[in-house]
């Protein structure tokens, strides 16, 4: 399977991560002296799947970007649907396939990013979004804070990568657009679907299957959530704990070596 590839970074640092750094761009936070998103550049471009790679972000950043020679970045526009649409216009009419990742997801590796490519290639969807189970999640980053949604099959937090079709943002407009702003907030992004889903989902009987036929119905999307054994898939740094973290696990990693991953190989 080969991919293009948006990296999100175009966030203002205006939330809770502005108490603990000052740079006007969350993406431009330093971990260890770099910038969080070269992080995740450096998963996402070295990627062998992952042809060209849409960096939304500001110019900043360009000063960075030397080292990697399939990444071109545009200026960010407003929010992440509008940054998402305007790193998919960048691409000018891929018939790949593209990777959206968060420029927060700074424990992601090359082992998590692979596993979930090739799991994606099997099955012949139009939209994947990786899961993580609480279980998962928690023995690999203890104390980790994360929302997580029970279902049927056990508790899950969402993950910082999308794979998609990119017809799918003209198919399933504003209602992508809720998805995409509520992805933290399970509880907001069931009421999209109707009150039986809704009652299904307090009730804690709600399936994956059936979350994927909702989207299906509601959307005009044929998606599939895909459970990834890999917690650096659902960690991001949106506040200082998630910053404290990232830095600690960051040095180990260093000090264990680059094919060190976060979640099991």
């Amino acid at each position: 399977m080969e991919v293009d590839a948006v990296v999100l970074a175009g966030a203002p640092n205006d939330g809770r991560l502005a108490k603990v750094a000052s740079q006007e761009w969350e993406a431009m936070i330093p971990i260890h002296g770099r910038p969080m998103v070269l992080y995740v550049l450096d998963v996402v471009a070295r990627d062998p799947a992952v042809r060209r790679v849409i960096l939304v972000g500001p110019a900043a950043l360009d000063a960075y970007l030397q080292p990697y020679d399939n990444v071109r970045r545009v200026d960010p526009v407003g929010d992440i649907m509008a940054n998402v649409q305007t790193g998919l216009e960048a691409l000018r009419g891929t018939n790949r396939q593209v990777l959206i990742a968060t420029g927060d997801a700074v424990l992601l590796t090359r082992a998590a990013l692979r596993y979930f490519l090739e799991t994606c290639a099997a099955m012949g969807k139009e939209v994947y979004y990786p899961v993580v189970s609480r279980a998962d999640s928690e023995a690999a980053l203890p104390g980790v804070e994360r929302t997580y949604a029970r279902l049927a099959e056990g508790e899950f937090t969402g993950g910082n990568l999308f794979l998609l079709t990119p017809s799918v943002i003209d198919r399933a407009g504003q209602l992508l657009v809720q998805a995409m702003q509520w992805r933290k907030e399970p509880w907001r992004l069931a009421t999209l679907f109707g009150l039986p889903f809704i009652a299904r989902f307090l009730l804690r009987r709600l399936s994956m299957a059936e979350v994927e036929e909702a989207v299906r119905e509601k959307l005009g999307i044929d998606g599939a959530g895909v459970i990834v054994p890999f917690a650096e898939i659902g960690f991001d740094v949106d506040k200082p704990s998630d910053l404290e973290l990232a830095t600690r696990q960051l040095a180990a990693m260093r000090v264990g070596g680059a094919s060190m991953g976060v979640g099991r190989a």
